[in-house]
C-alpha cells in the first residue's frame, strides 16, 4: 500500500510525500540526533568481544560516549563512518587508545538557559473587556497549562527549542468535546475546566517534524507531517535460528516490534499511516491548523530557528581534545620512574621509604625520572577555550553559582545586570518568540472551545498577555515601594497585587 493524500487536494503531492518520508526525513534525524547527542551525552557499552570493545578495556572502559564522536582517532582509536551516527566505531589496530575525558560544558549551559526562561512561574494575563470573561479565561487557561504538566511544560518547552533551534506545539483534544448551539447560555466554569483539561498539549520532538511550507511565504504552514518509528507492546517473529543462538529466550536487546508511523494534517483533514498502510483518517471543525510553531532565537528565511548546541559544538569538540590530551600526559608523566643499571633484580625490588639497594657493581646507578610538570601553554589554551564557549552561548559560570574571584562588588542591581548582561539580552530575544507561541496556543486552545460550543468567546477576548518574572534576585522591600507608588498613581489594587504575585 502507499500513501493516499487525495484529501488535502493541492496541498500535498503524493510523489512530494513519499520524498518526505524516504529522504527529508532521513537527513533530518541525522542532524537534530547529533544536536540532542551533544546536549545530552549519552552512554551505551560496546559489544563483547569485538575488537574497539578490546581497545576501550586497555583504558579501563568498556563504553563510549556520543561526545567521542568529535574527537580525532589519534584519541579514541576508533574511526566512523559519515552515516554510522554517533555511536558507529570501527577499531584502528595501528592506535592505542589514549585516556578520553569528556567535560560537557553543552548540557548545564542549556539546562541553565531553560531555567531563566522559565525558572520561575509565569502569568497570563486575558485582555478581554468583561472582567468575569478574564477571570474565567485565566482560571481555563491555568487549568489547561497544569493538565499538561505545568512548570515542567515549559521547561520541555525551552530545552527543545534551545537544542533543536525550534519547538512546535500539537493541539489535541483529548476527549470528544460535546458540540452545542451558538445561542446556548454561558457554561458554568466548573462544567468548562474538564475540557479545557482535556486538551493535549503535545510537543512535537524536532526529527519527526515535516513541515510543507507554502511555496510563497516560509512562514505558513499547508501541512504537517509527521514521521517516526513507534516501539509497540509486542514481540517481533522470532526464528529457530535466533533462539538457539541467543539463548534459552531466544530475544534481543531490540526484539520490540516496530512500525512506521506517518502522520498528515492540514487545517481541515488528518490522516494517520502505520507502514504506509491508511488506518484512520477524519475532518477538523476547528478551521485552522492546529500546530503553533515557535523559534527558540528568530532566524529569518528558515523555519527553524537558532540552535544553542549547533554553535557550541566546535568549540564542546577542541576541549575535550585539549582535556584527553592533558589526561593523557598526566597518565605518563603524574608518576615517578626508576630507570636502575648494574643491579641485580631491580625489577623485582619495590621502591618504598627506608628502602635499600647494594651491589657490587661501581658502575650501578638509578635514574629518576617522570613527574608532573607544568604546561601553562596548554592550561591558556583550556582557559580560552571555555571564555569563548562563554561568549558564543551567553551562558557564564556565574549563572550555575561558580564564582571564581572576578565578579567585583554586586551590591547594586546595576552591577548584577552587568554581569548577567549577555544572558538577560539573549533571555529578552527568546521571551519574544515564546511569548508569541504561548499566546498563540491561548488563541487556539479558547477558539477549539468556542467552536464545539463549550465556552463562546471572541477574537478580542482570546487576547492574551504573558508576564515573565524576574530572573535575577530581588529586593522584597523594593518592590513593595514599587507597588505602593503605582498604587498612588492609579494603577488599580488588583493589577499591583498580581505584580507582587498575589492571586
Amino acid at each position: 500500500m502507499g500513501f493516499e493524500p487525495a484529501v488535502f487536494e493541492r496541498q500535498l503531492d503524493a510523489s512530494f510525500l513519499e520524498w518526505l518520508v524516504e529522504v527529508q526525513a532521513a537527513t533530518a534525524r541525522e542532524h537534530f540526533a547529533r544536536l540532542w547527542d551533544y546536549y545530552a551525552n549519552p552512554t551505551v557499552p560496546l559489544a563483547a568481544g569485538g575488537a574497539a570493545e578490546r581497545k576501550l578495556s586497555e583504558s579501563g572502559h568498556g563504553y563510549v560516549q556520543a561526545q567521542e564522536y568529535g574527537l580525532p582517532t589519534r584519541i579514541t582509536g576508533l574511526v566512523r563512518g559519515p552515516y554510522a551516527g554517533a555511536f558507529g566505531t570501527r577499531a584502528v589496530k595501528e592506535i592505542q587508545r589514549k585516556e578520553v575525558v569528556i567535560e560537557n560544558d553543552i548540557a548545564w549551559r542549556i539546562n541553565a538557559a531553560a531555567d531563566f526562561l522559565f525558572g520561575k512561574p509565569l502569568r497570563l494575563i486575558s485582555r478581554a473587556a468583561d472582567g468575569r470573561k478574564r477571570e474565567d479565561i485565566e482560571a481555563i487557561l491555568k487549568a489547561l497549562f497544569a493538565a499538561n504538566g505545568g512548570p515542567g511544560f515549559f521547561q520541555d518547552l525551552a530545552v527543545l527549542g534551545s537544542v533543536y533551534g525550534f519547538v512546535d506545539c500539537f493541539l489535541r483534544p483529548g476527549a470528544p468535546i460535546p458540540g452545542h448551539p451558538a445561542s446556548t447560555p454561558r457554561v458554568p466554569l466548573p462544567a468548562v475546566l474538564p475540557w479545557a483539561r482535556a486538551i493535549d498539549l503535545e510537543l512535537i520532538e524536532a526529527p519527526r517534524a515535516l513541515p510543507v511550507l507554502d511555496e510563497n511565504d516560509y512562514r505558513t504552514i499547508r501541512c504537517y507531517v509527521q514521521h517516526f518509528q513507534q516501539r509497540k507492546n509486542a514481540v517481533g517473529a522470532r526464528s529457530s535460528f535466533l533462539a538457539r543462538v541467543l539463548g534459552p529466550t531466544g530475544y534481543r536487546a531490540d526484539a520490540r516490534q516496530v512500525i512506521a508511523v506517518t502522520e498528515i494534517t492540514s487545517a481541515d483533514h488528518w490522516q494517520r499511516y502505520e507502514n504506509k498502510e491508511l488506518v484512520a483518517e477524519g475532518d477538523l471543525p476547528w478551521g485552522f491548523l492546529p500546530v503553533v510553531h515557535i523559534q527558540n532565537v528568530a532566524q529569518p528565511y528558515y523555519y527553524e530557528g537558532v540552535s544553542d548546541v549547533e554553535p557550541l559544538i566546535p568549540l564542546q569538540d577542541e576541549l575535550n581534545t585539549r582535556l584527553s590530551d592533558r589526561a593523557s600526559r598526566i597518565t605518563f608523566q603524574s608518576f615517578k620512574m626508576y630507570l636502575g643499571k648494574g643491579i641485580e633484580g631491580f625489577e623485582d625490588k619495590p621502591v618504598a621509604p627506608g628502602r635499600m639497594w647494594h651491589t657490587d657493581n661501581p658502575e650501578a646507578s638509578i635514574q629518576e625520572f617522570g613527574g608532573d610538570a607544568a604546561a601553562p601553554s596548554e592550561d591558556l589554551h583550556i582557559a580560552e577555550i571555555r571564555e569563548a564557549l562563554d561568549k558564543t552561548s551567553g551562558v557564564t559560570p556565574v549563572m550555575a553559582g561558580i564564582l571564581r574571584d572576578r565578579l567585583g562588588n554586586l551590591t547594586s542591581a546595576v552591577a548584577l545586570r552587568l554581569t548577567f548582561m549577555g544572558m538577560l539580552s539573549k533571555n529578552e530575544r527568546k521571551r519574544h518568540t515564546y511569548s508569541e507561541g504561548l499566546k498563540q496556543i491561548c488563541r487556539m486552545a479558547l477558539s477549539m472551545l468556542d467552536t464545539a460550543g463549550v465556552y463562546p468567546t471572541s477574537d478580542e477576548d482570546r487576547e492574551v498577555e504573558i508576564v515573565f518574572a524576574s530572573p535575577l534576585p530581588e529586593d522584597t522591600m523594593e518592590k513593595l515601594q514599587e507597588a505602593q507608588i503605582k498604587r498612588e498613581l492609579g494603577v488599580p489594587p488588583e493589577q499591583v497585587l498580581k505584580e507582587l504575585g498575589y492571586e
